[in-house]
């Protein structure tokens, strides 16, 4: 009884709390570094996404995924328990593997507390459980994984400069300010050090891989359903970034690509200049969610053909973020030449996505 009254007390708390005030994304702010590499805990949402192709000693190749998420939740940030869950930890990670045929891949959640979930400013330093990233003082980054699923044991070195998005790291989502995130990219990281997953033991690997990192208070407006997203480390040592924001009647309400090549110049794409026009459909047979798994990215003149590594790459992370996506290794054609390997995201196509 005394533990329902206890419930009942913090439940009514949380219905007449005064609704948080988040941190907005304006075009005025710098982005400073390496202090913004961690973590940003006044905004609502924020993510560190890596993704990448790999190669095994023999040669074979696979995709994986780390990301963690930190949300700010509604409790009172000055409210001194510590038990009170006023950041919450998030983590997904998947391999993808043609020999299996489909998406390895795990998830975990946790209230940020007790040294055992968190995600630190100052740094890159963010952890649940046994899975951790951190970036060390020479720049590199270590991913350790730990699931029934899958182990990773990481190594990422920049061989580039940070890559920031939008207008100096703020990159827009719609067409009101507001509707923004702060997000820069660390493409082209080499990486080192050894896979496992469920059907054999453990391998070393060697590959490349792209880092995102975003933070955002309101990016999507209300009547966003979901995104398609590309980031591809280009063989000629270049870098490649598009997406597109979808109303629910699936139309582009936004977009923009930016495009680093060889020799350092930027370029960034208008939403006028970006068109993702897919040619082929996969259909799950867990949700019956159809994805445009294969799509033709128009860039200003340049088109870019984007194909699966494999179709099922289906990400399902209702017990821990909500949402159910698309997430997969994909390789990329410009112009018809075989000119890299990157990442597709698209959500949206179950249900709205909601961050």
């Amino acid at each position: 009884m005394r533990i329902l009254l206890i419930l009942w007390l913090c439940v009514m708390q949380a219905a007449t709390a005064a609704p948080p005030i988040y941190t907005p994304v304006t075009p005025q702010r710098t982005l400073a570094f390496p202090a913004d590499f961690g973590a940003h805990p006044d905004y609502r949402t924020e993510w560190w996404y890596v993704t990448g192709w790999l190669k095994t000693a023999d040669g074979k190749p696979l995709g994986f995924q780390v990301t963690f998420f930190r949300s700010r939740t509604g409790v009172d940030q000055a409210n001194p328990s510590a038990f009170a869950a006023k950041q919450l930890i998030i983590g997904h990670a998947a391999l993808s593997d043609p020999a299996v045929g489909h998406l390895l891949h795990d998830q975990r959640s946790a209230r940020a507390g007790f040294g055992l979930a968190y995600a630190r400013t100052g740094n890159l330093d963010v952890k649940l459980d046994d899975w951790h990233m951190v970036r060390g003082a020479d720049g590199r980054y270590t991913v350790q994984v730990r699931s029934s699923q899958m182990t990773f044991d990481l190594t990422l070195t920049p061989s580039q400069p940070v890559l920031l998005q939008g207008v100096n790291g703020y990159s827009q989502k719609g067409a009101a300010a507001q509707h923004a995130s702060y997000y820069y990219s660390e493409p082209q990281l080499t990486v080192t050090g050894k896979v496992a997953h469920t059907n054999g033991p453990a391998q070393t690997v060697t590959g490349s891989a792209w880092m995102d990192h975003e933070w955002s208070s309101e990016a999507l407006q209300p009547d966003a359903s979901g995104w398609d997203w590309i980031g591809a480390n280009l063989d000629d040592g270049g870098a490649l970034m598009a997406f597109q924001v979808r109303n629910r009647q699936g139309s582009k309400i936004w977009a923009h690509a930016t495009l680093r090549d060889r020799s350092g110049k930027v370029t960034q794409f208008t939403p006028d200049q970006v068109r993702f026009e897919p040619f082929q459909h996969w259909q799950s047979p867990r949700t019956e969610a159809v994805y445009p798994v294969a799509t033709v990215l128009t860039t200003g003149a340049t088109q870019w053909r984007i194909t699966p590594l494999q179709p099922d790459q289906e990400l399902d992370s209702r017990r821990s973020t909500g949402a159910v996506y698309w997430e997969g290794a994909i390789k990329v054609e410009r112009d018809g030449v075989p000119a890299g390997h990157g990442y597709l995201e698209l959500t949206g196509y179950l249900q709205a996505i909601k961050l």
